[in-house]
């Protein structure tokens, strides 16, 4: 019998995605499969990926990496959310909160009954009802309590990381190769492809060796060594939907303790991400060159800092899409060389996590069976789909005329999916969302309503509550968060007695 078994996998770049990949193969894959990964100090990284979502648990869980000595390693900080300002109309604010608003009541979902209490002047925001939301503009953290009731909102609390992207990626190099992964110092200088069928053979390093593979993976970046430059998978361009194509990125110094959630500032050309860590906060600017120059987005952003700037701003270029293929004969693309979503809600380390997770759930043989690869691909590009029009929804949706940029967004066509999603909520307070996507109803929920879109009505089910009890279960749910909210500690706290980074 032949042995179809995959034996060498070939990963191209590190970073993030790439040590992300090799981390997670060599501890699901074992000893048994040669993992090599390639790379080069003189190229470097984009290492701006420093803030996630809280899928990154599940993914440190399965390789049974320790959260306290992640955190200490990485400078890392909590996050219970985004905050957006100025989106809807400057002045506004709200957040993006993880985890459950309120909790579902009978069939429906707890934003049903607060549309109707809300509108009868019963409830408060939509956020005084979620745990994450009500602690986070207060400075309040806390991991997920053993010793409360199950049913308590501090028994499962949604939280995610912030941490320096260079010190992950570093802590998951070393984590690899006590696993077994080999590190190769150098340029890819040559693909070359097998004559009978186009699959890549072996790739060719500046130093003139040759490695063979199996699988290769991708981790390039940008370029897109393998899927594009050599395969030339092709490129869907979202300019059009999300008209931002540059970002300048900054460090600078820690000016109070650091807030648990990242915060999102819209400018007149794009927004500024602002994301602390425990030894200094990351910032940038993305923005759209077509409305703005490099010298006035750099103004902008050095003008725009909590404390002095540790470095010099740093300008990265992108064009937002997707392959058109992410898995093109026995290549497959992770991370930034898959495609990019501008970091606005912060999936760019979820999409490599997702990546990976794919790759390990149709993981192949040396047939490369095409039903697999079909597979695959048509799951990654219907997540890239939803997560981008997620982002759009944040653009389109908002009543800025200050500037060019927002007259452009405020009026520019949008995905039909996403337009079928807003109708379908404007109409009363309504969504549909497959089992496939990354974003859930309460993200949804809390976007539309702090991007101004209010539904009309409400579902006409809630109409059999009786309004006594609709004021009960409003009071009854905002009591709740609130004792839990109190109880709570500091976010600067909970790190100085859990998990604080070494100087």
């Amino acid at each position: 019998m032949i042995d179809n078994r995959i034996k060498d996998i070939v990963i191209v770049g590190g970073g993030t995605a790439g040590w992300m990949t090799a981390a997670a193969l060599a501890k699901i894959l074992g000893p048994q499969v040669s993992i090599r990964l390639i790379e080069s100090e003189e190229i470097g990284t984009v290492g701006v990926g420093e803030a996630t979502v809280p899928h990154l648990k599940l993914f440190n869980k399965i390789l049974e990496i320790d959260e306290i000595d992640f955190v200490k390693q990485t400078q890392g900080t909590f996050k219970l959310g985004i905050e957006f300002v100025d989106w809807g109309r400057i002045g506004d604010r709200y957040i993006h909160g993880f985890g459950t608003v309120g909790h579902d009541y009978g069939m429906l979902p707890f934003h049903q009954y607060w549309l109707k209490a809300f509108k009868t002047g019963v409830a408060e925001d939509i956020g005084a009802y979620s745990l994450n939301t009500a602690a986070a503009p207060l400075g309040k953290f806390m991991a997920s309590a053993s010793d409360v009731p199950p049913t308590s909102p501090l028994a499962n609390i949604a939280y995610a990381y912030h941490f320096d992207a260079g010190l992950y990626a570093r802590f998951l190099r070393n984590y690899a190769e006590a696993r077994g992964v080999r590190r190769t110092e150098g340029k890819v200088t040559q693909t070359v492809l097998r004559d009978t069928d186009g699959f890549i053979d072996a790739i060719v390093l500046d130093s003139g060796e040759r490695i063979s593979g199996d699988l290769f993976v991708d981790c390039s970046g940008f370029r897109g060594l393998l899927i594009e430059q050599a395969l030339n998978a092709g490129y869907d361009d979202w300019t059009h939907w999300l008209p931002c194509d540059r970002a300048i990125a900054v460090p600078c110094e820690n000016v109070g303790p650091p807030t648990p959630f990242t915060r999102s500032t819209a400018r007149s050309a794009g927004w500024q991400w602002r994301i602390p860590l425990q030894h200094r906060t990351g910032n940038g600017y993305v923005y759209s060159s077509q409305f703005i120059s490099d010298d006035e987005a750099a103004s902008t952003l050095l003008a725009n800092l909590d404390g002095p700037a540790l470095a010099e701003p740093r300008t990265l270029r992108f064009k937002t899409g997707m392959r058109k293929k992410f898995w093109d004969r026995n290549c497959i693309a992770i991370g930034l060389a898959s495609g990019f979503m501008e970091p606005l809600e912060s999936t760019s380390i979820y999409m490599i996590q997702s990546g990976i997770a794919r790759l390990v759930n149709l993981f192949p043989d040396r047939r490369f069976d095409p039903a697999i690869i079909d597979r695959y691909n048509a799951q990654a590009a219907f997540e890239c789909e939803r997560i981008r029009d997620f982002l759009v929804l944040h653009y389109c949706a908002t009543e800025r005329n200050d500037s060019p940029f927002w007259d452009y967004c405020r009026t520019m066509s949008i995905p039909a999916p996403l337009a079928e999603t807003i109708r379908l909520w404007r109409s009363s307070g309504r969504f549909y969302r497959n089992a496939e996507e990354m974003f859930i109803l309460t993200s949804w929920v809390q976007v539309m309503l702090g991007q101004r879109i209010v539904p009309a009505t409400h579902h006409p089910m809630v109409d059999q509550l009786p309004a006594p009890e609709l004021e009960g279960l409003m009071r009854s749910v905002k009591g709740v968060i609130d004792a839990c909210v109190e109880s709570m500690p500091m976010h600067q706290m909970f790190i100085d007695r859990f998990c604080k980074a070494p100087a």
